[in-house]
């Protein structure tokens, strides 16, 4: 098994700057990896991942930015959990419909509401 190696940022950067200030030296953008990559101890392909990245972000290759992936995952978290808070309301309305006749209604969905917020978040909670 291979073990994964960490790199620092700093590492990166200047490895990618390399690529990018050096890669007219050589004849194409792959040969410059390659001879950086065995100067700096990682595998070409771990370069090419960089240098690829890196132009996505700087607007030099299409495609997501970096931010923008970090965005999209942190909406499709906030999505799951508002969807897991609807079917928790759904369940508990299902459950508590009978109470609707006796008037008991309001009391019962303001409680569900305070646990389902406990719920998803109980950090909100434990400060006060």
């Amino acid at each position: 098994m291979t073990r994964a190696t960490r790199y620092s940022p700093e590492v990166r950067e200047r490895a990618v700057r390399m690529v990018l200030e050096h890669e007219h030296e050589h004849s194409s953008q792959w040969s410059a990896i390659v001879s950086i990559a065995s100067k700096i101890g990682c595998t070409p392909e771990t370069l090419r991942k960089w240098v690829r990245r890196t132009e996505v972000d700087t607007g030099l290759r299409g495609g997501l930015t970096s931010d923008e992936r970090a965005r999209i995952k942190e909406l499709e978290r906030e999505i799951r959990e508002l969807r897991r808070a609807n079917e928790i309301l759904r369940k508990a309305a299902a459950f508590f419909a009978p109470a609707e006749k006796s008037g008991e209604r309001r009391a019962i969905l303001g409680s569900i509401l305070v646990l389902t917020s406990f719920y998803l978040y109980p950090r909100a909670y434990m400060s006060q």
